[in-house]
């Protein structure tokens, strides 16, 4: 990972550019001088986001906060491949992005488990439109399977799951394609507080065993303050940059990190930031 630390005694609260410096062979991917308009048929265009310009190092935690509608999932559309910018590049490992890229992985806020699957199979489905063979689909169904704590719950249906459980599903379904990048679009927004740190803790676990870099959206500082190695904050719509903090935080950190008294520095920071934007949000409502 980019950024180790040997302890939580002393994390660094930096503040780097929004334009960071990086080594030409770290950057996993990259938005370069990206807006992105919308021009609804018999509207007037939105300007949802930018320009913006972003580097993914290889291996890190990067969260994106900011304001309601200020153009987050749109900035992760692009990187999938779901969405073309209007203006500017995004590259994955050097390649140009055009549509969804092999080796990148998305999760949704909305359960996307299939109802009428089991587990496993919801866990398989895409796996099994591939090239790759029956032995080598059930060694990863099953390694993500028990990952995700579901080994117990294998045959069972989603209707018999909870809400984070469900979830895993979701993230299981995306572990077996074995991604190098992640990106997850507030994927524990439905969720309780409780579970949403112990789903962090997870999230955490996978980012550390498989070495995928991970870009996550979220509304709640806090989970971008536990979870990352550098959090953005964005602007009100057209998104754009206007912080980047590093977090200092040790690879080897879970849900306990947020009685560390500096964790309160760094959402204080965040929300700091942030407010006058979402004021800037309502305002424009």
């Amino acid at each position: 990972m980019s950024l180790v630390r040997s302890s939580l005694a002393e994390p660094s609260l930096t503040v780097s550019e929004p334009i960071t410096m990086v080594p030409e062979d770290d950057h996993h991917a990259r938005l370069v001088d990206v807006t992105r308009v919308f021009t609804p048929r018999g509207r007037p265009s939105v300007h949802a986001l930018g320009p913006v310009d972003l580097d993914l190092r290889r291996g890190e935690f990067f969260s994106v906060v900011g304001p309601s509608g200020c153009g987050k999932s749109t900035l992760l559309d692009v990187l999938a491949g779901l969405s073309a910018p209007t203006e500017g590049r995004a590259e994955f490992e050097g390649q140009p992005i055009k549509g969804v890229p092999p080796g990148v992985g998305v999760v949704f806020q909305e359960d996307a488990s299939f109802p009428w699957l089991t587990v496993r199979d919801n866990v398989a489905f895409g796996l099994k439109r591939t090239e790759v063979d029956a032995a080598e689909v059930k060694r990863r169904v099953d390694y993500a399977i028990g990952f995700m704590g579901l080994k117990s719950f294998a045959d069972a249906y989603p209707a018999q799951l909870s809400g984070g459980m469900r979830q895993r599903v979701c993230i299981a379904r995306t572990l077996v394609m074995q991604p190098r990048l992640i990106l997850l679009d507030e994927p524990f927004g439905a969720l309780d507080q409780q579970t949403r740190l112990l789903m962090g803790d997870e999230l955490l676990r996978l980012w550390r065993e498989t070495g995928a870099t991970v870009l996550l959206i979220t509304h709640a500082l806090d989970e971008a303050a536990m979870l990352s190695d550098r959090v953005g904050v964005m602007s009100a719509r057209p998104g754009l940059f206007i912080d980047i903090l590093d977090t200092g935080w040790p690879d080897e950190r879970d849900s306990r990190i947020v009685s560390h008294p500096r964790f309160g520095e760094l959402t204080a920071r965040l929300w700091d930031r942030l407010r006058e934007e979402s004021l800037k949000h309502l305002n424009n409502d």
